[in-house]
């Protein structure tokens, strides 16, 4: 077998892939016939591909790269790990060095109430722990009817049966038999597409009150927990107005709910704070947590338990876990990547260099014509596009098209800009500099104008009526 490399010319590179390889959320067979985009290699903020092209990759990875790429400390300790140990469970009554160290540090870290880590893989298994989890603890308390979910429309928690079922995406719903029973979805708090004339915080407090009426329809004694993300992340990055938490909180303590903060993209400083709970004033019972977590070197994700769950859960055997549960190299890895978070001060630098300077940028891209307004908080931003500012309209075609030639113009312009549907998405390195975001901002504005002249000239800046 030959080592990888990326030394093949594009061409064989983009037919071997197309041969074998099945992307996820992807239209392979689209995919092919166009040609997938190799990457070569990754510094800092940037990225180059097979053709040289060096491309801002103001994503973050998948919302992930917290410090950059290229870290050399982290291919020395997960080098390290692999010599001293590069593999074994924590089964059997076995654990290892950095799966302790690892949950002893992400107790210092979270809130004084959460102590306690469940190891998974991913944001998605971690998930899947969870909705187990709660329910178990119910069943242990008494009360095994109360295992219903209540989540969002438009969350994302996940691609697994139980994670994605919790999601509220209905295009993953239509595969595979999702949602699995007993999960449930209210209207998620998209002021900016849904508010229509109401104020913010009006909009905030109604949109959590379709929770209490949720509950209060399927019954308090049948709601195991409520589950969201602090902000919505892949949903469009959707900023909660500021009565929209409080009142989730209060409800959740009324009907006593316990509350899963989904962190895998707000954690670990993306909005400031080591984890979007604090910065939006939530009081979880679980956390999840991935991504940021090492950083996306290596993959780990978990679950960070309050006391009073994981008394329950400590004292039955909890019949769940993964072969990868606190593996030692990711675990490892994941340490030195909060180190480097902390002993280089990188949430001061999100909170008073890089998140000012991103939020100076992105008021310079919302006066383009093409742009609604925009939703930031910290490090994670988007950028709605509308054919009419004042009125929030949407376009008189199909939603995603426009955000989809934006995105295609970004890449064109060498700078990853996702979208979801006609939202432009953002969410950089932590470690992006004030200088890496003014071409951040000039890449944008030229992907901007080059999608609203194309608009223009196929006379699609229309709204649907």
């Amino acid at each position: 077998m030959s080592t990888p490399t990326n030394h093949m010319p594009t061409a064989e590179l983009q037919a071997l892939d197309a041969a074998h390889h099945m992307h996820p959320f992807t239209t392979n067979d689209e995919l092919r016939d166009r040609g997938v985009r190799v990457i070569k290699s990754g510094k800092g903020v940037f990225l180059k591909d097979s053709e040289g092209n060096q491309i801002l990759d103001a994503m973050s990875g998948l919302w992930c790269v917290n410090i950059g790429y290229g870290r050399q400390e982290m291919v020395d300790v997960a080098s390290r790990q692999m010599l001293e140990l590069p593999f074994y469970n924590t089964f059997f009554n076995t654990t290892h060095t950095p799966a302790i160290e690892l949950a002893a540090e992400l107790a210092k870290l979270a809130p004084d109430h959460l102590n306690h880590v469940f190891f998974a893989g991913s944001g998605s298994e971690a998930n899947d722990t969870n909705l187990r989890m709660v329910r178990t603890y119910w069943a242990q308390k008494g009360h095994p009817e109360k295992s219903h979910i209540i989540s969002r429309k438009n969350a994302y928690h996940g691609s697994t049966m139980g994670s994605g079922s919790m999601g509220g995406m209905t295009y993953m719903h239509e595969q595979g038999g999702m949602p699995i029973p007993g999960i449930h979805h209210i209207n998620q708090p998209d002021w900016w597409a849904e508010g229509g004339d109401m104020t913010p915080e009006d909009f905030g407090l109604a949109r959590a009150r379709e929770l209490e009426a949720k509950i209060e329809e399927l019954g308090a004694d049948k709601v195991a927990a409520f589950i969201a993300e602090p902000v919505q992340g892949a949903g469009g990055v959707i900023v909660p107005p500021s009565t929209y938490w409080p009142e989730i909180q209060r409800i959740c303590e009324k009907h006593n709910v316990l509350i899963i903060a989904d962190e895998v993209i707000c954690g670990f400083g993306r909005t400031g704070n080591w984890f979007g709970s604090t910065t939006m004033g939530i009081k979880p019972h679980i956390m999840t947590i991935a991504k940021g977590l090492s950083s996306g070197y290596a993959p780990i994700g978990g679950s960070i338990v309050c006391d009073e769950v994981a008394e329950v859960i400590n004292a039955c055997e909890f019949n769940h876990g993964y072969t990868y549960s606190g593996h030692p190299v990711c675990a490892a890895v994941a340490l030195e990547n909060l180190r480097i978070l902390q002993e280089e001060n990188i949430l001061d630098h999100v909170n008073n260099v890089a998140g000012p300077a991103l939020h100076a940028a992105l008021e310079v891209l919302a006066e383009h014509p093409l742009v609604g307004g925009m939703n930031v908080c910290g490090m994670m931003a988007s950028l709605p596009l509308t054919p009419h500012k004042e009125t929030r309209a949407k376009f008189a075609m199909e939603a995603g098209t426009v955000g989809f030639m934006c995105r295609e113009r970004c890449f064109a312009n060498d700078l990853v800009m996702r979208h979801v549907g006609d939202r432009m998405i953002i969410s950089p390195p932590l470690v992006i500099t004030p200088e890496e975001i003014d071409i951040f901002q000039t890449r944008a504005v030229k992907a901007l104008d080059d999608t609203y002249s194309a608009l223009m000239e196929k006379d699609m800046l229309k709204a649907a009526s």
